[in-house]
């Protein structure tokens, strides 16, 4: 079919390729057809553009992910696609691969639908959903989406809106609350966690907190080596986290006088307040977080490592609570999918709308934690257009307390939730017997048993928090946590493209998450999409090698191994010939007080999980992770390139 270039630019071809490649792949796999589909696209494609794949397809999927849990097939979800005369029954559009899986005159879910099929409709819906367009026009992409900067702003500021009224909502969700609500709330929470709280009380009263900086960026911008010659320290810290002993290694008496008398003590008024910026999550939505000042970022790093030490020694939080893996909330997606005993709930801004109020009365019972904890919290926050705020809620994504505060709060509503559905107080040995196993939260996913589903929704609901129906399933045998999705057992997780696909060898970042898609579509078995894969880097790149998985070269990852092309004089390793990744941090130069410090205490790589990281994303933070030259150079890379090299293939 010929391509008119005044309407799709190459990216949008390429990427229309793709996708008609897979489909051609799922259909032979699901033996049906996909020539329809394949038109049905390249037409829309031509004439919606990039939006048709990332917004319009991304929300059928969802759709479908919808009527999966439901039962049956509801027009209304997918307004933007056809279904005929028809008040019922199945849509044209992938109706080889529904009728598969629903009844095409009722459309109603078959007894046994065919799994291949449900993944394949899943594949080919969701697999532009998270895409990222460049951050600059080129030439080229302006025919994607219209103009991609104007489209951004045009998001952030309906972002920024939404944060503003989620900052109403929180105060509003306050005011709502009875007494009676509280009263529970604090035994529950005291049942949980009352052990745990003690042990962290403990360690702030004897010292024994151990503050890090992480290699992200901070609101007062400081580089990620200065931030460890710090001289600045907002009074309200000085109570629990003691400049003295946190800013200095050499604990010398005229070492610390020195110090005190460089510190700028800085009063409340004057603090420096969160930086709330936008990041990007998917076309359709960015992301909001907030930027931490050095000090309260470096002090709540060490009440963070205290929470996590002290939650993993818990025989039961530690089964409940998610601090570090995902394993436990997928197996039990998995589970849940299968039995249907366990639900899985997703939360809407699920960081923005815990209160100050929630965390008051979780920390409540605990002095020296609740003061420490109240003490590194920001308590306002600049926003793009909306100038400085104080904040209701207890803090958002960047915070390193917001990931292990939030959990809790959760934990404590769902028990709230299921106590009340019993009618009787629950008690340790009940939490141990009866729901260990059946209740688990990792940040916002939360896993319940199912005949408790209702009355958990009604709390989470009642206490302010939002359940993002979409996205929470309980009545079919879909379930989906923590990335991965299952129906009735089976793995149906997905392959996404994160990126436009590159044009030129000098788009690094492109090339690095092309190879990485490659590779991921290969392992998920779809071989003809990974040979189509193949084939469009081969024209990017010179040498495009079989290499292991651990491999620094990119290249293609087989079950047939690795190849090498020569031996290493000196090791007698095997070498092989390709592109490897050089990400280099920037000159940050460190020395004296903070130096030793740094060599101390410091362990960048050991970060709060408050921000989901992409591949690339994490392929930054492997960088700016501790090396020889840590005390010269730090920080995420400003730039990443490729070169052309001999390195292991494994």
């Amino acid at each position: 079919m010929g391509w008119p270039q005044r309407r799709v630019g190459v990216p949008l071809k390429s990427l229309t390729s793709l996708w008609s490649c897979m489909a051609n792949e799922l259909a032979v796999r699901c033996c049906t057809s996909a020539a329809r589909d394949i038109t049905t696209v390249a037409s829309r494609v031509e004439h919606e553009g990039l939006s048709f794949l990332a917004i319009t397809l991304a929300n059928y999927g969802k759709a479908v992910e919808k009527w999966l849990d439901q039962g049956f097939v509801d027009p209304w979800d997918a307004t933007e696609f056809s279904f005929g005369s028809r008040l019922n029954g199945l849509p044209p559009f992938l109706m080889g691969f529904l009728d598969r899986v629903f009844d095409a005159a009722s459309g109603v879910l078959l007894e046994n639908p065919c799994i291949e099929a449900i993944y394949s409709i899943r594949q080919l819906t969701l697999i532009f959903g998270k895409i990222a367009l460049p951050d600059e026009p080129r030439k080229g992409l302006v025919s994607l989406v219209g103009n991609p900067r104007v489209v951004s702003e045009k998001r952030e500021r309906r972002a920024m809106l939404e944060y503003i009224q989620c900052e109403h909502d929180v105060r509003e969700a306050n005011s709502r609350l009875f007494s009676h609500d509280w009263e529970a709330f604090g035994r529950i929470s005291s049942l949980l966690f009352d052990e745990t709280f003690l042990r962290i009380d403990s360690d702030i009263v004897l010292g024994k907190l151990v503050p890090k900086h992480g290699p992200g960026a901070v609101a007062d911008r400081l580089t990620s080596n200065g931030k460890w010659n710090l001289r600045t320290w907002p009074a309200r810290l000085r109570q629990y986290f003691p400049p003295e002993e946190f800013l200095i290694a050499n604990e010398k008496p005229e070492r610390v006088s020195a110090l005190l008398e460089e510190l700028s003590i800085i009063e409340p008024g004057a603090e420096t307040p969160v930086r709330v910026v936008s990041v990007p999550k998917t076309l359709k939505t960015p992301r909001i977080i907030a930027i931490e000042p050095t000090a309260m970022q470096y002090a709540q790093q060490s009440l963070f490592r205290s929470f996590r030490e002290h939650l993993r020694e818990d025989d039961i939080l530690s089964r409940m609570v998610g601090i570090e893996s995902q394993d436990p909330n997928r197996f039990m997606a998995r589970v849940g999918s299968l039995s249907g005993d366990l639900a899985t709930l997703d939360l809407s801004e699920a960081s923005d709308r815990v209160s100050m109020q929630h965390v008051d009365n979780l920390l409540a019972r605990h002095s020296a934690l609740h003061g420490a904890v109240k003490a590194c919290r920001s308590s306002k926050a600049a926003v793009r257009g909306h100038g400085t705020l104080s904040l209701a809620k207890f803090a958002s994504m960047g915070s390193a307390l917001c990931f292990p505060i939030e959990a809790m709060v959760f934990l404590t509503v769902v028990f709230i939730g299921i106590q009340k559905e019993l009618s009787m107080p629950l008690s340790r040995e009940n939490l141990e017997k009866d729901f260990l196993g059946r209740v688990r939260i990792f940040g916002d996913d939360i896993i319940v048993p199912r005949e408790f589903v209702l009355s958990v929704v009604h709390e989470l609901e009642n206490f302010g928090l939002r359940v993002n129906v979409r996205k929470s399933y309980w009545t079919g045998r879909f379930r989906e946590s923590c990335g991965k999705e299952y129906y009735d057992g089976e793995d149906v997780s997905i392959v996404r493209v994160r990126r436009i696909l590159p044009r030129q060898r000098q788009d690094a970042i492109g090339v690095i998450s092309t190879v990485s898609l490659r590779n991921q579509a290969y392992w998920a078995g779809l071989w003809q999409t990974a040979r189509w894969l193949d084939t469009y880097l081969r024209k990017l790149l010179i040498e495009f090698p079989n290499v292991g998985p651990d491999s620094p070269v990119l290249g293609r990852e087989s079950a047939l191994g690795y190849q090498f092309q020569r031996v290493d004089r000196n090791t007698y390793g095997p070498l092989v010939k390709g592109y490897y990744i050089r990400a280099k941090s920037p000159i940050d130069h460190l020395e004296g007080e903070g130096a030793l410090l740094k060599c101390l205490i410091g362990d960048p790589v050991d970060l709060a999980p408050s921000v989901e990281r992409d591949f690339l994303e994490a392929l930054l933070f492997d960088v700016a992770s501790v090396d020889s030259e840590h005390l010269e150079r730090s920080g995420r890379p400003e730039h990443v390139s490729i070169k052309l090299g001999w390195r292991a293939p494994y």
